[in-house]
């Protein structure tokens, strides 16, 4: 970038700046473009101008990135980001002209419609994949270059694995099958192929489903030892630098990552911590590797039956202790003494006396020069998190940095003789290097240059004290440095194995399980070789030997033992070599062992004696007579060793008067480091603290009679000397638990403690106590030993201990030492008699142990090559890679595994894994024949032997899937004749119910005939009866009127002659009743109870959306009730509980809630009441009316509450996120920059999108769990099959139709025997499901059976394409339950279900409510929380399709039990939260009577006002006098 003057006024400085733009887009455009822009112009502004001047379309969307090719960043820049800001922090040469040699520069890139970067220079994904559609159809021939598995070549050699091989790297695929063997190239570049993503893509995968993959290996060998309960191990060799390293941490961290599972404990995180702690102290750069292991590591994890990890064993093998003092040209010491110098504060600085790197003799050799600062502090803070991880805490990382320092010093201790006197011996110096080593090791500055000097030999009769040399001084001081680190070393590893502890580890009754991941030296061949890389190269022969067994020897004897047709394949093999080297009693290593032993041997009579005994082996090529070296035939190649120091490094003990020197050292550390026995330093620690605290206190009995300044001054003295530190503080924190902690931590502060003891002892001496007892002094020690608040203080500021308090003992102490000492022995054997074992014998035990181990345990293996021998990226030597293949033996592994057969079964094994495809009772040899021909098996790709069946890998998955497929068939003719068996019961009981009611309306029906035929009779007879009682009554009536008529005409005349009166008989006068009030039949009395008017049923239709109204309703009928009517009086009770419960229920209907209570009057009533129903029905309605009417009158709706809702886990993309600590270095997939290790990223829990805080506002591409709508809207589904996140929302947080059937259920099903279990009538089903598809508003649910609702309602969760409780957290839950706490279970599963997305939890939750509800009601509907886990366990909790049904089918026990322990939880938390509401309401209701008990025995002296019936009127009655 160049500056030039401008006239903007933009930027503050008046200046333009250059800056060059190298798009990368799919049209072809100039290879770069170069804009003036000012110091404040923004990235959108920049891309602007370089789409102009490259004559792009403006229309489309580009992105500029910033390239830092040095770090493998590569940053999207944000539109508001500005450029030139960022090209300013660049170095200096890169400012001036960024050109892309430079690896700083800027990309332009064009934006897909999605809103993702189009990168062009990766290859298409789905070309690729169109491309191997076409090949699988025939239409394009198969690739021949590129096979994911060697054994798949067509043409098999030399020439062909390695063209396989290149092409597979040139495409970034650095992973290739050999059969079950992987073999990876290093690119030495990180890829972006081990995010979290990948680890559940190959979870439960066969191995050569997917592209082949560390994480696939990892994966094979964690459920073949669930399903075999056999031990595991996975052997990774190759040479130094080929990538061993790193392949472990990948094992390591997908072996955690199967099995942590969200919930599980601390121990991953201390075996990811362990890595990078053991990578600091034990890895350095060499010529071959920039990170190669200088020693060798076992690491064991141990898992539970169930597959949670338990514990891990750490097992190292020899150190190489040599690079501590000299090393090779361009190779460096061990990486933490780099990360201490670099990345050290000046605090830190100060405290160890840290000088510059160059200042360090152990360090500047060989034109040292560090270029990779900003690397070593990064590394040095991820050093740190990493040892926080483990367990060590500040105080136990300042005392081992201090030890580094120390150790960095002694190098620069320089000698020169006496210039004065006739004494002999040497000056040591400088002064100040002297002073710091001293204050450093804590010990005295004299004993110190003595040990430096001077020898001491022990005689018959005497000590002698002689003078070193000049040359046995600087080997003195170079054995101090080597075996003080050494011990350091060594203590971390069993610091680490204490931390990985677990209890059950001790028990031998508990059963284990586990997998071991050996990550060893690789095969070296320096330019100068030496006794380390003898003792390296030996132990690469033996698991040379030990692949070599399990490829070909063993397996060849195994075909010929079984008698099937089988050639032998020729190998090389390398027993001689190990003879040569470790056969008794003429073997390298014993005759070096012998003239160790020799006084006066020499390297040149331990030469001479090789030769004397090799000269003829054909594996030992001796050298020119004069040359100090001999030649080795390895399996990797010739290799010459200088016979110099072969010796002194096979007897490199810890001198004995260096470890008296160190004995002395005032610091607790250090002499924990040098003590022979870790369980007794710990046990002589926590007797030294007692007895010094009995001491102070008994020269304060002493005392005591003394009178002085009192008990405030002694309680001041105390608290000042204890809120310092304490001299009984055997915690590593100042927690309130305060654990006896670890025997390292004990006395971290002991340099202190002595001070404190003085002060202590000076402060009671002086002060007299006024005859107070000093038991009371004891009491208030205690007291003050932590107040309060300074607990509260400290509390968030210390550090938790790693290590439980049950294995804080002398116990667990000594097994960790035990399993140690397995593989390290001490150098420190001073006490015993006996000479201490070479280097070479120590070394062979703990190799022959390591050999042991594997071979109880199935191998895995991994062959692990180098590309390049210069380290350059992407670059394939085919030399180089040819040479390795050859040494390793990949061509006849590769045709064994062709050849021979992968998969082995025994007649039994056969039998049980295949049993379902076998006939019934098959047992013979013969049945499995036969079913090996029934499947149309080529003959050639297996053989049955006389115990054994033999299969190649792609005949026994071939036979895997036909097994999966034959279950499932299985398992859906089992559901299908159940669901017959069901339909066929439920029809036989309407056939038998037809039958019985046609046999009761025949009867009926005669009944009725009898019953008419007499009707009619006495109809008839009536009839006849009346007529004649008619005719009769007509007849009299007529003689009657005859007579009256004679009668009148006779005496006519006499009643002419009177007056009539005034009121006639037939002129009657009714009365009228008053005016104002209508005539009323007293007779009849219609009670308000037994009327429903039509007012009250449209008074139902309102619906009650706030839950203070159902709390006014809830208070209104507490009011109505009647103490009288029994029924009435439980039916509201029972009412009122269910209106508690429904406070959380959006909308309820009041017709729902009507139906409710007269399903509860119907089952209180009974047969015998059956009257009473709808009297008491009738006025629950009519007290329901009024309530609603002074509903509505007293307010009108009130207004919406915002609602307190749950923090939405997910985003708006469906994506659900956690955050986690890096272990290995990532990638993030949104920007494609690096995620370094001990960062936090951000995870989807479901399609496991990784990226940084920062990416994820940036974030524009879909969860690709929930992309799958357009299948959805295919088939047409509204309502069924569809999922959760597309039926609710924000405003709808359960789906329509399932909240519309719980609530039907939950108002009218409630009290139904087997409401669940029962199912419904198919054909009604159907009918109802389709009316629900169509419109769910307008299904009436009350014209259907409650079964038909219930069965819909089981339906819709089976149908849902991703259960409730989703696919992603199967495993999870069924983890969680297997726990062995039913507490860590529950708190499990709950920690699960928050990070469930915010459909699925709403629906959850509505539904569970649902099942509680249901179980409340057991006594009437029979349905317990066991039953309704049983039911609803399969459609909310389920595996995917995919997965073995075998397995599915032993989870079934577990699925359930979780759904049970949910209800059950649900129901406890219900049942308390109802008993607060009672509690609440009972102290309501005592408060309102104790408030109108004071105010009925107030006296008023106010006039007594009575409300009139007339508004507005008040009548008042005064009291007067008369």
């Amino acid at each position: 970038m160049s500056v030039t003057d401008g006239d903007g006024t933009a930027s503050q400085d008046g200046r333009t700046y250059v800056l060059q733009i190298y798009p990368r887009l799919t049209l072809e455009t100039a290879p770069c473009c170069t804009i003036k822009v000012h110091k404040e112009a923004t990235a959108a502004t920049v891309i602007q101008d370089a789409a102009v001047n490259l004559g792009l379309d403006t229309g489309k969307r580009y992105v500029l990135a910033e390239v830092k090719e040095s770090g493998g960043e590569e940053w999207v820049l944000e539109s508001t980001d500005l450029p030139v800001h960022r090209v300013l922090l660049w170095p200096r040469k890169a400012q001036e002209e960024h050109s892309q040699s430079e690896g700083y520069y800027f990309l332009l890139q064009e934006r897909n419609h999605d809103g993702s970067i189009l990168y062009m220079h990766l290859p298409s994904l789905y070309k690729e994949k169109d491309a191997q559609r076409l090949v699988a159809r025939g239409f394009l021939p198969p690739r021949y270059e590129d096979f994911d598995d060697l054994c798949n070549l067509s043409v098999l050699n030399e020439d062909t694995i390695l063209e396989n091989l290149h092409n597979r790297f040139q495409k970034k695929k650095i992973y290739t099958y050999a059969g079950s063997i992987l073999v990876a190239i290093n690119p030495f570049k990180f890829l972006p192929i081990y995010n979290p993503k990948y680890v559940k893509m190959y979870e439960n995968h066969q191995l050569g489903k997917l592209e082949p993959h560390i994480f696939a290996i990892a994966d094979v060998a964690y459920y073949a030892m669930l399903r075999k309960r056999i031990n595991q191990c996975i052997v990774i060799s190759g040479e130094s630098g080929s990538g061993k390293t790193q392949s472990t941490n990948f094992l390591i961290h997908c072996l955690t990552a199967l099995s942590q599972k969200g919930y599980a404990s601390g121990v991953e995180r201390t075996i990811l911590g362990a890595g990078p702690v053991l990578e600091a102290f034990g890895n350095a750069k060499t010529a071959h590797n920039n990170n190669s292991s200088r020693f060798g590591k076992f690491i064991q994890v141990n898992y539970l039956e169930s597959g949670v990890v338990r514990g891990a064993v750490v097992e190292k093998y020899l150190l190489e202790k040599s690079r501590l003092v000299s090393r090779e040209k361009n190779e460096r010491n061990y990486h933490v003494f780099y990360y201490l110098l670099v990345g050290a504060s000046e605090e830190e600085r100060k405290e160890y006396k840290l000088l510059q790197p160059e200042n360090y003799h152990y360090l500047k050799q060989h034109n040292f020069a560090i270029e990779d600062a900003d690397d070593l502090r990064h590394d040095f803070e991820r050093l740190q998190q990493a040892m926080e991880m483990v367990g060590f805490l500040p105080a136990t990382k300042k005392q081992i940095f201090s030890v580094l320092s120390a150790i960095l010093y002694l190098g620069n201790v320089t000698y020169s003789r006496k210039s004065t006197g006739r004494d002999e011996g040497l000056d040591v110096g400088p002064p100040e290097i002297l002073a710091n080593l001293s204050d450093l090791l804590k010990v005295k500055e004299e004993l110190l240059v003595e040990a430096l000097t001077k020898r001491k030999t022990v005689t018959v009769n005497d000590k002698l004290i002689l003078p070193y040399s000049h040359s046995e001084a600087i080997t003195a001081r170079d054995s101090m440095a080597k075996s003080l680190y050494s011990a350091l070393f060594d203590w971390i590893v069993l610091r680490i194995n204490h931390a990985l502890l677990n209890k059950k580890d001790m028990e031998e009754s508990v059963s284990c399980l586990s997998i071991g991941v050996l990550d060893i030296f690789g095969f070296e061949d320096f330019e100068t070789n030496s006794f380390e890389q003898f003792c390296i190269n030996y132990a690469n022969e033996q698991l040379q030997y030990y692949f070599n067994q399990h490829i070909f020897t063993l397996e060849q004897e195994e075909y010929q033992a079984e008698g099937i047709t089988w050639h032998n394949i020729d190998y090389t093999d390398n027993v001689g070599c190990i003879q040569l080297i470790s056969k008794k009693p003429t073997g390298l290593l014993y005759l070096l062992d012998e003239e160790s032993n020799f006084p006066h041997a020499t390297d040149k009579t331990l030469l001479a004696k090789f030769k004397q005994q090799h000269e003829r082996n054909p594996y030992f090529v001796a050298t020119p007579v004069m040359e100090p070296a001999f030649v080795i035939r390895h399996f990797a190649g010739k290799v010459k060793y200088q016979i110099k120091d072969f010796r002194e490094k096979n007897t490199d003990h810890m001198r004995p008067d260096i470890v008296a020197l160190l004995r002395s050292s005032d610091r607790a550390y250090v002499r924990q480091l040098i003590g022979m026995d870790p369980v007794a330093m710990f046990r002589w620690g926590i007797l030294r603290a007692a007895v010094r605290a009995l001491a102070a206190f008994n020269e304060a009995g002493r005392r005591w009679a003394a009178k002085s300044a009192g008990k405030s001054l002694i309680a001041c003295v105390l608290f000042l000397l204890y809120s310092r530190t304490s001299m009984l503080d055997f915690s590593f924190d100042h927690s309130e638990e305060r654990p006896l902690e670890a025997f390292e931590d004990i006395f971290a502060s002991y340099e202190s403690k002595k001070d404190i003891h003085a002060q202590i002892m000076s402060s009671i001496k002086d002060l007299q106590l006024d005859g107070e007892d000093p038991r009371k002094l004891l009491q208030s020690w205690g007291r003050l030993r932590f107040p309060r608040h300074f607990l509260q203080k400290n509390k968030s500021t210390k550090n938790k201990q790693l290590i439980p308090k049950n294995l804080l003992d002398s116990r667990s102490l000594k097994f960790i030492v035990g399993l140690h000492d397995r593989t390290t022995k001490s150098l420190l054997h001073l006490h015993k008699k006996k000479r201490p074992p070479s280097i070479s014998a120590q070394f062979q035990t703990s190799l022959s142990k390591l050999l042991e181990t594997l071979a109880k345990a199935e191998p895995f293996f991994i062959r692990c090559l180098r590309s390049n021998a210069e380290k350059k990226e992407m670059c394939f030597d085919e030399a180089l890679v040819l040479q390795q293949l050859r040494y390793t033996g990949m061509l006849e592994t590769v045709r064994i595994r062709r050849s021979g057969y992968g998969a082995k079964y025994t007649f039994q094994e056969f039998i049980e894994q295949f049993r379902v495809l076998l006939p019934k009772n098959a047992s013979s040899q013969e049945d499995i024949a036969n079913l090996l021909q029934k499947f149309g098996l080529d003959p050639k790709t297996y053989q049955i032997g006389k115990t054994k069946v033999y299969l190649k890998e792609p005949e026994r998955q071939k036979l895997k899937d036909i097994l999966h497929k034959d279950v499932m068939q299985k398992i859906i003719f089992l559901q299908r004749w159940f669901q017959a068996k069901l339909l066929r019961s439920y029809y036989l009981q309407l056939r038998e119910a037809a039958i019985f009611v046609q046999r009761t309306w025949r009867v009926c029906r005669e009944k009725r005939y009898r019953a008419a035929t007499v009707i009619q009779a006495a109809w008839r007879c009536f009839k006849h009866r009346a007529e004649y009682k008619y005719r009769r009554s007509s007849v009299t009536k007529i003689q009657a009127l005859a007579r009256g008529q004679s009668a009148r005409k006779s005496s006519y005349f006499l009643s002419h002659s009177f007056s009539l009166s005034a009121t006639s008989p037939t002129s009657v006068h009714h009365s009228e009743p008053p005016s104002g009030r209508p005539s009323r039949n007293p007779t009849i009395k219609i009670s308000r109870a037994t009327r429903v008017t039509e007012q009250w049923n449209a008074s139902l239709d309102r619906e009650i959306t706030n839950a203070n109204e159902l709390r006014h309703l809830d208070e209104f009928l507490g009011n109505q009730l009647s103490a009288t009517e029994h029924i009435f009086i439980t039916a509201t009770m029972q009412f009122r509980a269910d209106i508690k419960s429904m406070y959380s229920v959006p909308h309820i209907g009041y017709k729902s809630l009507m139906r409710g209570y007269q399903n509860k009057v119907i089952s209180l009533a009974g047969e015998k009441q059956k009257g009473e129903v709808q009297l008491v029905v009738n006025l629950f309605q009519s007290v329901l009316d009024g309530f609603i009417r002074g509903e509505i009158k007293r307010e009108e709706p009130p207004k919406g509450r915002k609602k307190r809702r749950k923090k939405d886990k997910s985003s708006p993309l469906d994506h659900v996120f956690t955050h986690y600590q890096v272990n290995i270095m990532q990638s993030c997939d949104q920007c494609s920059s690096y995620i370094w290790g001990m960062e936090k990223a951000y995870m989807c829990s479901y399609c496991k999108f990784v990226c940084h805080k920062k990416c994820l506002s940036k974030i524009v591409t879909d969860c690709n769990t929930f992309c799958s709508k357009k299948n959805e809207e295919d088939c047409g589904c509204q309502h069924f099959g569809v999922r959760v996140c597309n039926l609710a929302n924000d405003r709808i947080p359960v789906p329509v139709v399932l909240e519309m059937m719980l609530e039907h259920v939950e108002m009218n099903g409630l009290y139904t025997e087997g409401i669940y279990r029962k199912s419904g009538s198919a054909n009604r089903m159907k009918e109802l499901r389709q009316l629900l598809e169509a419109d769910p508003h307008s299904v009436c649910l009350e014209d259907y059976p409650i079964h038909t609702v219930t069965g819909l309602v089981k339906q819709w969760l089976r149908e849902l394409p991703e259960p409730l409780m989703t696919f992603a957290h199967y495993n999870d839950f069924i983890r969680a339950v297997e726990l062995p706490e039913k507490k860590e279970q529950l708190q499990a599963i709950y920690r699960l279900l928050e990070e469930l997305p915010s459909a699925h939890y709403n629906t959850m939750e509505r539904l569970i409510f649902h099942l509680v509800r249901v179980s409340k009601e057991e006594k009437s509907n029979r349905m317990n929380p066991n039953s309704l886990a049983i039911v609803f366990a399969p459609c909310i909790l389920r595996g995917p399709d995919s997965a073995d049904p075998l397995l599915s089918m032993k989870d079934v026990a577990k699925t359930t039990l979780c759904v049970e322990m949910l209800i059950n939880e649900q129901i406890r938390r219900y049942n308390e939260r109802m008993e607060e509401i009672e509690q609440l309401e009972y102290a309501e209701t005592l408060a309102k009577n104790q408030l109108k008990l004071k105010r009925n025995n107030t006296s008023w002296h106010l006039p007594l006002r009575f409300t009139s019936p007339y508004k507005g009127v008040a009548v008042c009655i005064v009291h007067c006098s008369v």
